[in-house]
Order: structure tokens, then C-alpha cells, then sequence
């Protein structure tokens, strides 16, 4: 008897068991926006409806890592974290390590009372670029050069992927500013001078977050998954315009202007699904573009009709007083009925979440305005997946510098070298280089500085010099893997002329430009290239036949020297994969890049633009000489794993004979 009871317990308690899973089963199903079944529309008002003020002024909030924690993000309820250039968990950090910090700080935010994930942003720009040993492709300025839209969407793919193994899955990029003014110290960030060729450009949206399908509606984000990251187009609107190319500065420029030079590549963006679109730290005629209601919400919101998020800049909305943070309360206010949705604090954050609340309360600005933000950014996690899936893992682990992505890399390099200048008057061309040769010399400031070559944002802010913080292939260690064995390759960075006579050089390469920037610290009034340049190539292209690559983030001067160059070409900031200046100067591919931007000739003619009267340029927008390819036999770049070697392009050959005899046998047939 004893027994029967016993197994009747054990039976009532399995079953008040089950019915207490099914009961915490169907309770989870009856909460809306935690049904992956639901439509993103009615998962995001659901959880809205269920929000405090608190906790909808925390998704507002983003916060640098250096000051973010699980308990922070618990608490605060903070709807994102950042790393801002250079902020790394440690340095040389590993995927490993990214994936730890970034899960830790996922699990505070999961933790909160209705457990919304954050999202993790950083700068992935030319790659996934603060990140060591990852590839790092050229800066958009290079591939704008390239005009090639499907290359640029494929470099999207490989940083979207290399973002995602470190457990990020936003990037602050693309930047679409049309740069107008070469003396911005951004300008490198900016694919083109033209419109038309920015646009092209957007196409690296669908790289970076998938191509929505056909009957997706337009102007909604889209990110197609977990090797997809969110997208920001910045900076809106008209940074690539400012005075004097001045940082930061303000466009004079009226609205039929602003809407047909700096306003077109956002239509584009926005038809094509981008998430996010940050603001711009300028000012549109006198008007600050984090305060411009007008601009932010009446035409990007309004008119445009964005639905993904809006984002500041850092302290982004400090910097609508001068001095920044002289009236904070003001500035929050501005900025957020400006149409801010999500403002990067980065550190400051419970001053931020305080005077926010503060002004809600005290009915300063509407809760209509607090539920827009927060509905925005809600509707990007929800579409990207983030509440399904918000912890990272290392599957992607293998996809940073991969070979695959360093040999796209190489190409991307490849195709964004332009050729201005092959052969003196009455001289055959210099260019294709030959491979077979007695001696070379290899000269110049950035011919084996891998920091030089990558530029700004690159590991740093501000970037670095030397070979240390990354892993890549210099043009000197390029041309040496490049030329036939019995070559000797002679490197001097800055030879005299006595040294230069006494080898028999057949020819020499010299790699001169501007040293690493980003930001204000790149403005510049003079545009020189950084010394000893100017006496390398007077020295070097005095003795003998040389060409000159120029590594820099924009045009510099060069109407001094190109009467004594043989050969002149604009490698702009090509990143980690030097080999690709190699195959064209060698001839293993062909030069096609065209200028993205106005070469001038002194600094004087700025700002000058194709189509502006009195157009007088060194060389012109579009300019670009071809060379042929002579040879179908080239190394692989050898970042990946150092041990270069030779692959031998010969099925392209090989088809190419069989279909010609394929169509001659046919013709006989027919006779």
C-alpha cells in the first residue's frame, strides 16, 4: 500500500512537473516579442508596450567597452557597446578573446528584466580593421578607383565575415561622403569626387548585410544572417564638402546642391536595406547636422523614409555647443528632437541616461519622440536575428586573413593602382617592369613600411608605422617575391647620388607618400609628401629610369617632379597585400584604375572638381593609362601563411584553345 502511494507521489509530481514546462511554454509563446513566428512590426510594439522609460533611454545608449561591463549593461539596461579606434580587449587580441568580452558583456544585457540583447559596434572600414592579422584591404578612395561595384560588394563579404569571428555584428561603414575638397583629412574614406561613382559604390551594403530579396520593402533594414553585419552610412549629410576641406567644418552649399552632390548616394543606401545612418559632426550652412530636425528627420525619416536607426557620432551631440559640452542639457535636447535615435556617448554615459530622463519627464521632449528611437533600433536586432541568436561562438574563427580574403585583397589592390605616367617624351614605356634584370634598386620612405601602406584606421586611430602591429606583405617584399631569382634586389630608403652610381641599376622603384592619418590630424593646407620624398625621387629618378608609386590617402603634389619620372603611378592606401602593386607594375596584370578624384596641380586651384570652370588639372578626373598583361604565372600573396609560392593560371589558357577548336571543327563540318 505504502508502494502504490509512493508511485501515485512520484506519478502527481511528474505530472505538476509537465504541466508547469507547458505552462512556462505557452506563457513564453503569449509574449509576442519573444515569438520568432510573429511579424518584426508586431514582436517590436509588443516589447515596447512593456518597456520603462529606463529602459527604452538604455537602448538609446551607446557606450565604449572600456567602461561597459555586465553589470553595467544589466543595470542601464545599455542597448550598445563599441570599440572605438584601437580599443581592443588586449593588444594582438585574438578571435578567442574578442568572443569572450563581447559574450560577457551579451550576457549582462540578457540578464535584465525583459532581456534585450545589445549589439556590438566598431570601425571594420578597410576590413575589419582595428582587429591584428586580419586583411586589410585598400581605403575607399582606392576602390573607387577601381569602379568596379562587384569587387567592392565582395570586399563587404569577406569584412562581414571577418567581423562576425570576433563576435561584432555592426560596423560603422560604409562612409559615402563625396569628397570635394582633397585638403579633408577624410578624403581617403570617400570612394570619389562624383556622385555617380559613390552610388556605384553602395553596392558594398549588400556585401556587408545581404541583398534583401526583390519583394523586401524598401527603406527597412535588412541583414541577411549570422555571417552579416548591420551597416552605417555616414556621414550624414555633406561632411565631404566643408570649407577648405576643414574637419568638421561647414558646407556653404544650397539645397539643389546638397541634394544632387551629397544627397544621392543615401537614396541609394536606403533602397538597398541599410540599417543604420550616422550624422555628421559639420554643419550645413551654419546649422549643425546633429541639431538639422530638418535634414535628419523631415528629409532622411520623412521623405527618404529611413526605418532603420540614427546614430551620433562620437560625443557627437557634445560638439553641438562650442566648446563641446559647454551645455549638455541643450545639447541632448537638440540632438535627440533633431531625430538621434542612438547617441555614442561613448563614456559618460549616466550623465547622458540622467539629463535624457530629465527632459522626458519634465515634457521637454514627447514620449512620441522616446518610442521612434527606440522602436528604430528594435527593429534592427529584431530583423537581424539578435533575439534568436545573440550569443557569438567561433565558428567563423578561420575567416580572419584567410587566404581567400588576402588574395581578393590583392586583387582589390591590383585594380585600384592607376598609371599616370609611362615613358619620357620620345622614350619607349618603363612599365611593364621586367623580371629578369642584373640589379634594382627599391627606394623610399614607404616601400617597406607596412603601417604606411594600410594608412589611418588601421590597428590605431591614427594608424602606425613599421611592420609590427599586423601581418602583411610590403611592396619591397613584394617586388622580391616577384622578380626572377637571379635579380638582386637593393634596397636603400633614401640614396644619395653617389650610391646610386655606384651600382648599374637597370631601373628603380620608388614608394614615397603621406605618412598615416585619420580625421583632423589628416587636414592638410599643403598636400607634400612627407620628406625625405622629394630628395628620393630627385636623387633616384636623376641617375636612373625609375617609376614612382605613390602611397597617400588623396592627390599631393607632384607637378615638381614628373618631368624627371619615367613612370608614375597612384597606389593610394592599398593595405596589408602588397603583392598587388607587383602584379601591375610587373606586368602580371594590367593597369585599368581611373582616377576617382582630381589629381591637381598646386594647392592653390583647390577646391577644384571635373566641371568646374577654369578646370585645370594635372591630371583630370577618369585619367587613367592601360598597360597589357604579359604573363599568366604569379605568386600568392603570402601573409596567410609566409611561405610564398606559384600558381599557374593555365585552365583560362587551356579552355580558351579548346573552344577555338571547337568552332574550327564546326566550320569544317558545315563545308
Amino acid at each position: 500500500m505504502t508502494k502504490m502511494i509512493s508511485k501515485m507521489g512520484l506519478l502527481l509530481l511528474n505530472v505538476l512537473l509537465l504541466l508547469l514546462l507547458w505552462s512556462g511554454w505557452s506563457s513564453s509563446l503569449s509574449i509576442k516579442y519573444k515569438d520568432p513566428n510573429q511579424p518584426v512590426g508586431v514582436r517590436v510594439k509588443d516589447l515596447l508596450t512593456r518597456m520603462t522609460l529606463l529602459e527604452k533611454i538604455g537602448q538609446m545608449t551607446q557606450i565604449d567597452r572600456e567602461v561597459a561591463s555586465a553589470d553595467v549593461l544589466n543595470t542601464y539596461f545599455i542597448g550598445s557597446v563599441l570599440s572605438g579606434g584601437g580599443s581592443t580587449p588586449l593588444p594582438r587580441a585574438s578571435a578567442k578573446d574578442w568572443v569572450g568580452m563581447i559574450n560577457a558583456f551579451q550576457e549582462g544585457a540578457l540578464s535584465s528584466r525583459l532581456g534585450i540583447p545589445m549589439i556590438y559596434g566598431i570601425d571594420a572600414l578597410h576590413g575589419h580593421n582595428n582587429v591584428y592579422n586580419t586583411t586589410i584591404f585598400p581605403h575607399n578612395i582606392g576602390l573607387g578607383a577601381t569602379r568596379d561595384a562587384d569587387l567592392v560588394r565582395r570586399t563587404g563579404e569577406a569584412t562581414a565575415r571577418e567581423v562576425r569571428a570576433t563576435g561584432i555584428q555592426y560596423t560603422f561603414a560604409p562612409c559615402i561622403a563625396v569628397c570635394r575638397d582633397p585638403r579633408w583629412g577624410r578624403c581617403y574614406e570617400s570612394y570619389s569626387e562624383d556622385h555617380k561613382v559613390v552610388q556605384q559604390m553602395t553596392d558594398i551594403i549588400y556585401g556587408l548585410q545581404g541583398e534583401p530579396p526583390s519583394d523586401f520593402r524598401k527603406g527597412v533594414p535588412y541583414v541577411g544572417g549570422k555571417e552579416k553585419v548591420a551597416a552605417c552610412a555616414k556621414h550624414f549629410v555633406g561632411d565631404g564638402g566643408t570649407t577648405k576641406g576643414i574637419n568638421e567644418n561647414n558646407t556653404v552649399i544650397d539645397m539643389h546642391g546638397l541634394l544632387s552632390i551629397h544627397m544621392p548616394a543615401y537614396y541609394d543606401a536606403i533602397i538597398k536595406g541599410v540599417s543604420t545612418v550616422m550624422v555628421s559632426y559639420s554643419s550645413w550652412n551654419g546649422v549643425k547636422m546633429h541639431a538639422n530636425h530638418d535634414l535628419v528627420t523631415g528629409f532622411l525619416k520623412d521623405t527618404l523614409k529611413f526605418k532603420g536607426f540614427v546614430i551620433s557620432d562620437w560625443e557627437g551631440i557634445d560638439r553641438i555647443t562650442s566648446p563641446p559640452h559647454a551645455n549638455y542639457t541643450y545639447s541632448v535636447l537638440s540632438g535627440i528632437q533633431a531625430g538621434i535615435d542612438m547617441v555614442m556617448v561613448p563614456y559618460e554615459f549616466k550623465d547622458f541616461i540622467d539629463e535624457l530622463t530629465y527632459l522626458v519627464k519634465n515634457n521637454f521632449i514627447s514620449m512620441e519622440r522616446i518610442d521612434d528611437a527606440v522602436e528604430r533600433i528594435l527593429t534592427v536586432k529584431f530583423t537581424m536575428g539578435l533575439f534568436e541568436d545573440p550569443m557569438a561562438d567561433l565558428s567563423l574563427v578561420n575567416e580572419l586573413g584567410s587566404q581567400a580574403h588576402r588574395d581578393l585583397a590583392r586583387e582589390a589592390v591590383a585594380k585600384s593602382l592607376v598609371l599616370l605616367k609611362n615613358g619620357k617624351d620620345g622614350d619607349s614605356p618603363l612599365l611593364p617592369l621586367q623580371k629578369r634584370a642584373s640589379k634594382i634598386l627599391v627606394a623610399g620612405s614607404h616601400a617597406d613600411n607596412l603601417g604606411y601602406q594600410c594608412g589611418g584606421w588601421t590597428i590605431r586611430w591614427q594608424g602606425f608605422s613599421g611592420d609590427n602591429y599586423t601581418s602583411g606583405t610590403t611592396i619591397l617584399q613584394a617586388v622580391k617575391s616577384a622578380v626572377d631569382p637571379t635579380t638582386k634586389v637593393v634596397y636603400n630608403e633614401n640614396p644619395d647620388s653617389e650610391f646610386i652610381k655606384s651600382y648599374e641599376f637597370a631601373f628603380a622603384i620608388v614608394v614615397v607618400g603621406e605618412q598615416p592619418y585619420a580625421e583632423t590630424e589628416g587636414d592638410s593646407a599643403t598636400l607634400t609628401m612627407v620628406d625625405p620624398g622629394p630628395d628620393t625621387v630627385t636623387n633616384v629618378c636623376g641617375a636612373v629610369k625609375c617609376v614612382v608609386v605613390v602611397v597617400s590617402g588623396r592627390p599631393i603634389v607632384m607637378e615638381p617632379y614628373i618631368a624627371s619620372i619615367d613612370a608614375l603611378v597612384a597606389a593610394w592606401l592599398p593595405g596589408t597585400e602588397g603583392q598587388g602593386v607587383t602584379d601591375v607594375l610587373f606586368g602580371d596584370r594590367s593597369f585599368t584604375g581611373k582616377l576617382p578624384r582630381t589629381w591637381f596641380r598646386n594647392v592653390d586651384q583647390l577646391p577644384m572638381n571635373a566641371g568646374d570652370q577654369n578646370y585645370d588639372p594635372l591630371f583630370p578626373f577618369g585619367y587613367g593609362l592601360t598597360s597589357e598583361s604579359k604573363a599568366i604565372a604569379r605568386s600568392v600573396s603570402t601573409a596567410a601563411d609566409g611561405r610564398p609560392y606559384t600558381l599557374i593560371v593555365a585552365l583560362s589558357v587551356f579552355l580558351s584553345l579548346s573552344l577555338k577548336l571547337k568552332c574550327l571543327l564546326l566550320c569544317l563540318l558545315e563545308i
